[in-house]
């Protein structure tokens, strides 16, 4: 791991252990634990969670289906798990939905593109496990944080460009994607590159070489009109503040539907949303709910 990827990983441990002191999930939430979805035993597991009770009626799997949102968490592409954001995931099935919170297979050991294959295999698990859980996949819904961010915005970009999904050799599963949130991200690979150039943490990602990749980083070259509807939003202390704005745009001017806000002060910081103490964090979820509302 390069040091700009590990003193990352140290600033992100000691950080969301202190944000996420003395929490615990809401008795009114089913949280399932430690699911495989793959072959690999470290990374390839997930929680789903879900509220125990809609309208005072105790929810029966095998009948009651709600939409699904699947959490890709940030972390650089070097860093995180699921239990980071189970707090996050649970305050968001508290609003009517399946949450899956996942782990994937993290830089250096594992390169590109093996977040984007293994989100496809939690999409995969969500259909073949759609009789057990009640999950509803015609109306799937896909966020992501962060370098999270950058993940779900290149598979919706799969998902809905038939060409860039042979480019990278993926089949998408027999789901229905509403609608997809980012928040705090930054989406062009190419851009990133050479922003970070050698030292960065897009190098444990993409490797020393990263243009061996070839049109599997033109992410933004294959947005269509097909892509579907964007909540992108962030925070006016967010590092990456200037990605989003001309983000928003660059949809808007794609046919896509895109809406897009900017919350708090200039002490509020990168992933703000994932504290649940924070109030323009629980303000933004609600928002990001109330826009997948829309499209259900």
């Amino acid at each position: 791991m390069s040091l700009a990827g590990y003193m990352f990983c140290k600033m992100c441990e000691k950080s969301d252990k202190k944000r996420d002191e003395g929490l615990t999930i809401p008795e009114d939430i089913e949280y399932v634990r430690d699911i495989r979805y793959g072959e690999n035993k470290k990374y390839h597991i997930l929680d789903i969670c879900w509220p125990k009770y809609i309208d005072n009626r105790a929810i029966d799997c095998k009948i009651d289906k709600l939409p699904v949102i699947i959490n890709v968490h940030g972390g650089g592409y070097v860093y995180g798990t699921k239990e980071v954001y189970q707090f996050y995931a649970a305050a968001l099935a508290q609003k009517g939905f399946v949450v899956i919170n996942y782990n994937y297979r993290l830089a250096p050991k594992y390169k590109f593109p093996a977040p984007l294959e293994d989100l496809n295999a939690v999409i995969q698990w969500s259909v073949t496990h759609r009789d057990v859980y009640p999950i509803d996949t015609d109306h799937v819904f896909l966020i992501g944080d962060s370098a999270g961010a950058q993940i779900a915005c290149q598979y919706g970009c799969i998902y809905s460009n038939e060409a860039y999904g042979r480019i990278m050799e993926m089949n998408k599963p027999n789901v229905t994607i509403k609608a997809l949130s980012f928040a705090c991200g930054s989406y062009d690979l190419k851009k990133r590159i050479e922003l970070e150039g050698k030292k960065g943490v897009i190098r444990d990602y993409l490797s020393g070489n990263p243009y061996r990749f070839g049109e599997k980083l033109d992410v933004l070259e294959h947005i269509t009109k097909d892509y579907p509807p964007v909540f992108l939003f962030s925070a006016k202390g967010d590092f990456l503040i200037e990605e989003c704005e001309p983000m928003a745009k660059f949809f808007v001017n794609k046919g896509v539907w895109c809406e897009y806000k900017i919350y708090g002060n200039e002490q509020t910081f990168h992933v703000f949303h994932v504290d649940m103490r924070n109030e323009f964090g629980v303000l933004a979820n609600q928002d990001q709910i109330h826009f997948f509302k829309k499209h259900l």
